[in-house]
C-alpha cells in the first residue's frame, strides 16, 4: 500500500458526537395511553435513532420514506425525516421540533478527546484533510468552536454537493477537491457501509467506534497510527 498522506473523516460519531443534555428533555413526556416521562433509557433511544448513520427504526409512510431517503440531500427533507422519527417515537410536535433544534445547531455537537489533537496535528504535517459527511445542515461552526477550522481544508457535505455516502461520488469530489490520490487516502468512519464506500475508489479505511465520548480517548490516533499516521 503507497503511503498515505492524505486523510477523510466522516463527522457524526467520527470526530463529533451529538451527546443527549438531559435538559434538553425537561417537561417533555411520551404520548401514550398514559403518558410517561422521558427517562435515561428513553433518552438513549431518542438519540441512537437520531443519529444511526444507516437503516431506519420506526414506521414510515411512502411520503415519509421519500423525505428519509433523501434527507441528507436537502435541508427541509432532513428536518421532515426526522420530525417523522420524533412524533412516530411518541413525542408531542412542539417538543419534536424543539429536539430536532438541538440536533442542526452544530453547538450541541461534543467532539471526541482526540479531534483537536488530530486534525491540528495532521494539518502541521502538512496532510490534506477533508470532512465527508452525510448531513443537511453546516458543521463548520462546530470546528470553528473547537478552533480547528482552519486545519480542516476541505468540507464535503452531502447537502452541499448533491450526493450520499456510500456513493463514489462524494468521495470523487472530495479527492478532486484536495487533489489527491485515492490509494493515498484514508477514510475513516464509524460506518462500515457508508464511509466504507471510499474502498471502491481505492482508498483505504479505518473503522471507529461511535461510542460515547467520554469512553473513545484515543480512537481517531489509533485509527490513523494502524495505517502508519503517527502524530
Amino acid at each position: 500500500m503507497a503511503d498515505l498522506d492524505t486523510v477523510l473523516f466522516d463527522f457524526s460519531g467520527t470526530l463529533f458526537r451529538l451527546e443527549e443534555d438531559p435538559s434538553w428533555f425537561d417537561g417533555m413526556e411520551l404520548d401514550a395511553e398514559e403518558s410517561r416521562e422521558i427517562d435515561g433509557h428513553v433518552q438513549a433511544e431518542l438519540m441512537r435513532r437520531l443519529t444511526a448513520p444507516t437503516g431506519r427504526s420506526v414506521s414510515m409512510t411512502p411520503q415519509a420514506l421519500e423525505a428519509w431517503t433523501h434527507r441528507d440531500l436537502a435541508p427541509h427533507l432532513h428536518r421532515e425525516a426526522y420530525l417523522h422519527v420524533l412524533r412516530e417515537s411518541g413525542l408531542a410536535r412542539h417538543h419534536a421540533e424543539a429536539l430536532y433544534g438541538r440536533v442542526i445547531d452544530p453547538q450541541s455537537w461534543t467532539p471526541y478527546p482526540d479531534t483537536a489533537a488530530v486534525l491540528t496535528g495532521l494539518h502541521r504535517r502538512g496532510v490534506r484533510t477533508a470532512v465527508v459527511s452525510n448531513i443537511a445542515f453546516d458543521v463548520r461552526p462546530a470546528f470553528t468552536a473547537l478552533d480547528v477550522a482552519d486545519d480542516v481544508d476541505e468540507f464535503v457535505l452531502s447537502f452541499e454537493v448533491g450526493a450520499v455516502k456510500p456513493d463514489a461520488a462524494i468521495f470523487r469530489t472530495a479527492l478532486d477537491r484536495l487533489g489527491v490520490d485515492a490509494e493515498r487516502t484514508l477514510m475513516v468512519g464509524d460506518s462500515d457501509e457508508a464511509d466504507g464506500g471510499a474502498r471502491e475508489l481505492g482508498c483505504a479505511f479505518a473503522l471507529v467506534d461511535p461510542m460515547p465520548t467520554h469512553e473513545r480517548a484515543e480512537g481517531l490516533l489509533t485509527a490513523l497510527r494502524t495505517h502508519g499516521i503517527r502524530l
